[in-house]
Order: C-alpha cells, then sequence, then structure tokens
C-alpha cells in the first residue's frame, strides 16, 4: 500500500525515534510495563505506515459497500440514513410496556425492541409453578396472542420495525407476531424487524434454552424457510455476540464464537434443503459495544471482513446482499455500575460512538440505573438522546467509516481477524460448533476470560472509576427506581384463566394435536403453530407439546 523505499525510510526513523523516547522514559516512566487492549492484544506505543504495510487496500480493506465489506456494508452508510434508533424495553404487562412503547416512539425512537420477562423466554405460562416470583420482573409477560395484541394497541406494525429478543420459543412469538399484523389489515409480506432466535449462543453462555441443541436448530431452520418465503422483509435471525461478552468473552471470543455459530446456522439450513443466497440475505448480527474503544471499532470492521470470507469461500455465495454481516449493537450492560451511576450516561456515550463509527445498522443504548432496576423513563430518555446527539451533532455520521487508514485501527483489525480465524479452525477442527458446546470448548474460554478480567479489576491492574478508585459514599435510597410490583403477577394470571374461558377450547385441542403431529415428523412447523396462536393457544401449551416430542435441555457442568 506504501511505497517501500519510504517504508524504510520511516522504519529507520522509527527506530531514532524510539531511541529518543526511552531516553524520556528514564526520566518520566510510563504509567506500566505493558500496554494492551481491554481483550489483551497488545498495544505498541506509536503506529506508522510499516505496521500495515502487507495489507492490501483493495483486497482487504477496500470501499463501503463493496466486498470484503470492511468499511461497511452501504456505499454512503449514516449520510443516506441513521441506523435504526432502538431501545430494548418491556416489563410488567403488556399494557405498561405498550406504553413505555408508545413513549419511546414520541422521543425519536425508530424501532422497538421487545423484552420478555423469564417464563416467556423459557416457554411457561403465567400461571405456571415456575413462573412464581419471575412474573413481568426482567420483561413483559407474555402468554397468549391477547397479550400480543395489547402490547402493540395502536402501533401501526406496518410502519415500525420491530426486534424481538427471544429465542428457544422465536417461532411461537413470530407467530403471535404476524397474527397481530393480520388483526391490523397488515400482510405479513409487509412486516420488517427481527426476531434473535439464536440458540446456540444460549448453551454457550445466557441459558435460557427448553429443548435439545438438535431439535432446537430445527426450530431456527423452519424459521429461515418460511421467513424467506413469506416475510421477505424479516430477518429471520440475529446471531448474538452480545451474550458472550456479557458473559465475560474478549472481544476476539466475542466475533470468532459468533460467526462460528453463523456457520452451524449456514450448514443447518443448507442440510434442509436451503439456499444460502437466497436465505443469508436475511440473517443479521448482535454485537456489544464495549468501553475500549480503539478495540471496538476494529471489532466490527474485522467481523463484517471474516463474514463475507466465509459466505464466499466457504459457503459458495455470490448475492453481494448476503455476503453482508448487517449488525445490531447494544452497549455494555455488563461495564454498568451501581456506583456512582452517572457515570454509565458517559460509557454509554463512548460506546455509542464506537458502535457509530464501526458501522451499525442499528444500535440500543443501555440507561444510566440498568445496573439497579428497570429503567425509568428519564433514564430511557438520556440513553435515547445520547444516540441523537451522537447522530445529528458529533459530525462523526457525515463520513463513511472515519477511522480507515489509521495506522492503529487498521492494524487491529488485522489483529482481531487473525485471532477470530484461529478459533475457527480449533472450532472446526473439533468437528464443528454444536460439537465444540457439547464439549465445552467456548464455556471453557470464555470462563477463563472472565476470570482473567475479574482478576485485573481486583489488583487495579483494570480501572473501573466508581469502583475500584475514585469511589465516594453514596445514599442509594434516595435514587428514583423502577419497580414491579408483585401485583402485577396476580392480574396476569387473572386475565389469562378470563382469556382461556372464552376462547374455543375444543378448537386449542385440534391445533395442539396438529402441532404434535408435525413435531413427530419432519414438516416445517410455523404454520401449525401459526393457526395454534390465531385461536389463542398459549405459548405454555405450545412448548408443553413440544417439550414431550423433543425432551428438555440438561446443562453439563463445564469446568
Amino acid at each position: 500500500m506504501f511505497d517501500k523505499d519510504e517504508l524504510q525510510k520511516i522504519a529507520k526513523e522509527q527506530k531514532v525515534y524510539e531511541a529518543s523516547v526511552e531516553k524520556v522514559i528514564a526520566k518520566r516512566p510510563e504509567r506500566k510495563e505493558s500496554f494492551t487492549t481491554l481483550g489483551g492484544l497488545p498495544l505498541k506505543r506509536t503506529y506508522t505506515p510499516v505496521d500495515i504495510e502487507e495489507i492490501d487496500y483493495s483486497s482487504e480493506i477496500g470501499f463501503p459497500g463493496e466486498y470484503p465489506f470492511t468499511r461497511g456494508v452501504q456505499p454512503t452508510m449514516y449520510r443516506g440514513r441513521f441506523w435504526t434508533m432502538r431501545q430494548y424495553a418491556g416489563f410488567a404487562t403488556a399494557e405498561d410496556s405498550n406504553r413505555r412503547y408508545r413513549y419511546l416512539l414520541s422521543q425519536g425512537t425508530t424501532g422497538l425492541s421487545v423484552a420478555f420477562d423469564l417464563p416467556t423466554q423459557i416457554g411457561y405460562d403465567s400461571d405456571d409453578p415456575m413462573a412464581i416470583g419471575e412474573c413481568g420482573k426482567v420483561g413483559v409477560a407474555i402468554d397468549s396472542l391477547a397479550d400480543v395484541e395489547m402490547l402493540f394497541d395502536k402501533i401501526p406494525l406496518n410502519k415500525v420495525s420491530t426486534s424481538m429478543t427471544i429465542n428457544s420459543p422465536a417461532v411461537i412469538l413470530l407467530a403471535m407476531y404476524i397474527a397481530v399484523a393480520e388483526k391490523q389489515g397488515v400482510p405479513m409480506s409487509a412486516l420488517s424487524g427481527t426476531i434473535q432466535n439464536d440458540i446456540l449462543k444460549e448453551y454457550i453462555a445466557r441459558g435460557t434454552y427448553i429443548f435439545p441443541p438438535r431439535p432446537s436448530m430445527r426450530l431456527v431452520t423452519d424459521i429461515f424457510e418460511f421467513c424467506s418465503d413469506n416475510i421477505p422483509k424479516w430477518n429471520s435471525i440475529s446471531i448474538s455476540g452480545y451474550h458472550i461478552r456479557e458473559a465475560g468473552s474478549t472481544a476476539v471470543q466475542e466475533v470468532a464464537f459468533t460467526l462460528a455459530d453463523g456457520i452451524a446456522y449456514i450448514e443447518a439450513a443448507i442440510k434442509s434443503g436451503q439456499d444460502p443466497n437466497i436465505f443469508g440475505k436475511r440473517l443479521s448480527f448482535f454485537f456489544n459495544a464495549h468501553n475500549d474503544f480503539l478495540e471496538e471499532v476494529a471489532k466490527y470492521r474485522a467481523a463484517r471482513k471474516v463474514w463475507a470470507t466465509i459466505m464466499k469461500d466457504r459457503f459458495g455465495v455470490t448475492n453481494k446482499s448476503a455476503q453482508t454481516l448487517r449488525f445490531h449493537t447494544q452497549t455494555a450492560g455488563c461495564t454498568l455500575t451501581a456506583q456512582q451511576a452517572e457515570n454509565n450516561i458517559v460509557r454509554t456515550a463512548i460506546q455509542t460512538m464506537a458502535a457509530v463509527c464501526g458501522g451499525t445498522q442499528s444500535l440500543h443504548t443501555n440507561s444510566l440505573d440498568e445496573a439497579l432496576a428497570l429503567p425509568s423513563d428519564k433514564a430511557v430518555q438520556i440513553a435515547l438522546r445520547t444516540q441523537q446527539i451522537v447522530a445529528y451533532e458529533s459530525g462523526l455520521t457525515n463520513v463513511v467509516d472515519p477511522f480507515a487508514g489509521s495506522y492503529v485501527i487498521e492494524s487491529l483489525t488485522k489483529q482481531i481477524e487473525y485471532e477470530v480465524w484461529k478459533y475457527i479452525k480449533t472450532i472446526d477442527s473439533l468437528g464443528g460448533m454444536m460439537t465444540a458446546i457439547e464439549k465445552g470448548y467456548p464455556q471453557r474460554e470464555i470462563q477463563n476470560a472472565a476470570y482473567d478480567y475479574q482478576k485485573s479489576i481486583e489488583s487495579e491492574e483494570t480501572i473501573i472509576v466508581g469502583v475500584n478508585k475514585y469511589y465516594v459514599d453514596e445514599d442509594m435510597s434516595e435514587r428514583q427506581l423502577l419497580k414491579v410490583n408483585e401485583q402485577v403477577g396476580v392480574n396476569q394470571i387473572k386475565k389469562l384463566h378470563l382469556m382461556k374461558e372464552n376462547r374455543d377450547n375444543l378448537r386449542v385441542k385440534e391445533t395442539l394435536d396438529a402441532i404434535r403431529m408435525s413435531a413427530q415428523g419432519d414438516a416445517n412447523l410455523m404454520p401449525v403453530i401459526l393457526d395454534a396462536v390465531r385461536c389463542y393457544t398459549t405459548e405454555g401449551e405450545i412448548c408443553g407439546v413440544l417439550r414431550e416430542v423433543f425432551g428438555e435441555y440438561k446443562e453439563n457442568v463445564v469446568l
């Protein structure tokens, strides 16, 4: 990329320069013996063109919107339009969450992102003994189509993009969303949004699984097929590194394990007879935006390049859109501190800028009080304003991939890419991601990384402002926090029982029998589940039938 004679000249000049710097350091030592990224990648004091001399611009960096998409998936990026500004929200009942959604839309949110409570995430109705004490606590309680009707009341689904963070029962919640749209007069072909539908990361890092891996993968590919045929603007999966990072992984592990999951999904879909040139266009990804600004920007650029290479060279994908890695970002919940919670506003702003400079297509910003409770209206507004200020006031959105050509960013991008490929090759040697998960390989790698990071905090090698340095005494009782009343669960159960009394229970039984029969065979389950939710069959009833047929997954403890 540079003239060889000029590079040699720079290298010689750098040696002289570094010798002079060493004399300065002898008098005024640097802060510590070694400097690394948050993920442990070594950082030089100064970067020059010599550090990127082996990078070929045309084949490795290129132009935005062109293979290998290192610089972004669109040629104009935010000069055309800003990313989708989402706020992940959901709590208590559908009525409560609907009020929050309408508030967010009035404040300038351009897409909704639904948080479901724990019983919903693992396939239990609110009246199940397993749901006691958890109804509406970490998200909205959804039992049947009646709840989803209320959740999106007065929200036109043909005018809003919706993301749903749901995995094991994703097929059921997607069916409910389609059924609500039908009741609004909106055909499924007009819907746009994303269903997370990423079950592999649940076994690796998060834990809201229901069924064993292989039948779970069948449900994933059933959604791929149904969406390809019926909902062309819908992202049929959001392959998630976010929760892998929240569990304690490094930036490299986040990218490597996420893309390895993606490989497993592609292989499963191809095995079921689907064309990656078609369903590949509707794959999306979900990454974390952590505190190390330079590492995060480089991480997103490397992820795009590696994925494009995987799709083109490994799977022979020729469709340009199917080669691209489009991703949603959420700022890092694991970096939020209960101590001096206002500091979280600054952390979130830095993380937002990293995601934008890295070329995200969609973004959620965490609220300052989320280390303490579900976010308050005021905290949510500040989080959304953070995105809007970066979009309209920072100037970062006026140039596509503004850090391209930076010696350190290009060097880090190449370094991360190299380390990601090493992990992918190791996973391939183990027999693929499914086998690697069964052997506990990614789980152990994440556990070790999390342990090392925690040790660095306790030794003060890593400083967390307000936690292990610059801390103050605070009166937490003065904070106005959002709390979900225990009565929410009682009221939700009453609504559920009343709904069951008034529905056609004979029709419900027929739909459950149809689901059981389809699950025992190999037909796509989406159509029969859609029929079931239309007549108010509950999520718990459907999952109950699938549990009978598929069984339940029991985690192997990995040490």
